[in-house]
């Protein structure tokens, strides 16, 4: 029997918020017991210099490469991190020696799967020095290495989980699990089988920059923006026709890889609600790649409290006669289930357990990864 480890994951996603951060104890394999989460977010001024960095992080040929402010920024970066480890300790009356080990994002600052390139800022060894728990980090680029796209990473952990789905919700046929971060992906559970994942498209990072740059706030909560507009045809139309959509999985994005300038002139909540259209449908577009038709999907990540993007998305499913529910429906935690997901990777990653298969990121056979610091 496998032992069972108490691990910590760290994840910052693409729309730089914050830190997510939780604690299950797991076997990385089918047992999962949910522990705390909390989420600690990046003052505005520090997330805006991330996103500058941006730029920066355009000039990168190599992974170990921290062009202008990047190397800064990546120190900070993970002694926010550190912080926000010692904190939760704390919260929870936790010492260091009741956790085995920590899994750690870091912030993804470049992406280009075409070119087996994935960077993200966190410097594994600082953190492991700041908290004195080992650490597993940089757990995308061995995926690389063996010919994968880097990512999706979480798909391992959705079939855990998927493992609790009651079988009258299943009932037989695939499950899919739906993130809508920054850039939506999906993991479709078949069973026993290996999961098939890929990212979808654009999530919340089209919607909040839209609202930020017309109205001066960070995201349209709740999909109230969007409620108010109307979907406009032609622009839904340019989004979905894009290359990416005619690419079989795997496949990934970076986050820049799409853009408003598809979206045109128009009101504010006409263009919220134009892109809230174009996640569901680029969410729904998966379902053709499911051995056949799924019965449920799991609504996971910060879009799901939009409210207009699950409206979208239970219209969309209810034509196969889907039903689409939250994670919190199933008795998950939406908010905290990629940085669960570090965690289950850590640990798997610790016995040398399969992070990625050739179904999730097109890896040339199933592979380890992660950078172990004691």
């Amino acid at each position: 029997m496998a032992a069972i480890r108490r691990a910590i994951g760290l994840m910052s996603g693409t729309s730089m918020d914050g830190i997510d951060i939780a604690l299950i104890e797991t076997d990385g394999r089918s047992d999962v017991r949910l522990g705390p989460s909390d989420f600690v977010p990046y003052e505005t001024a520090f997330r805006r210099q991330i996103e500058a960095s941006l730029d920066d992080a355009k000039a990168i040929k190599s992974r170990t490469e921290r062009p202008g402010a990047l190397g800064a920024i990546e120190r900070e970066l993970t002694k926010r991190h550190g912080n926000a480890v010692s904190r939760f300790l704390s919260n929870h009356q936790l010492g260091k020696a009741d956790v085995d080990v920590i899994g750690f994002h870091g912030q993804t600052v470049l992406h280009r799967p075409l070119e087996a390139l994935t960077v993200q800022l966190g410097d594994g060894t600082l953190l492991a020095d700041m908290v004195g728990i080992p650490v597993v980090y940089d757990m995308r680029a061995n995926d690389m290495v063996h010919g994968g796209q880097g990512a999706p990473l979480v798909p391992a952990y959705h079939q855990a989980l998927a493992a609790r789905v009651p079988a009258e919700l299943s009932k037989g046929k695939p499950v899919v699990f739906v993130n809508i971060g920054g850039i939506s992906n999906v993991t479709i559970v078949c069973g026993s089988s290996d999961p098939i994942a890929f990212d979808t498209g654009p999530g919340n990072t089209l919607i909040d920059q839209w609202v930020s740059d017309n109205a001066g706030i960070a995201y349209d909560a709740g999909g109230s923006i969007a409620s108010e507009g109307q979907v406009i045809g032609h622009a839904v139309t340019r989004y979905l026709a894009k290359p990416f959509f005619n690419l079989a999985p795997p496949k990934s994005l970076d986050r820049n890889d799409f853009t408003l300038a598809d979206l045109g002139d128009m009101e504010l909540a006409d263009g919220a609600r134009t892109l809230a259209r174009v996640t569901a449908e680029a969410i729904l577009k998966a379902g053709a790649y499911a051995p056949e038709q799924p019965s449920l999907w799991i609504i996971c990540g910060g879009g799901r409290k939009n409210a207009t993007i699950m409206a979208d998305l239970a219209e969309g499913v209810a034509r196969s006669a889907a039903k689409v529910i939250t994670a919190e429906d199933l008795g998950f935690n939406g908010d905290s289930m990629e940085a669960e997901a570090w965690a289950y990777l850590a640990v798997r990653s610790l016995d040398g357990l399969p992070l990625t298969w050739p179904t999730t990121t097109g890896c040339n056979a199933p592979v380890t990864g992660g950078v172990l610091i004691l």
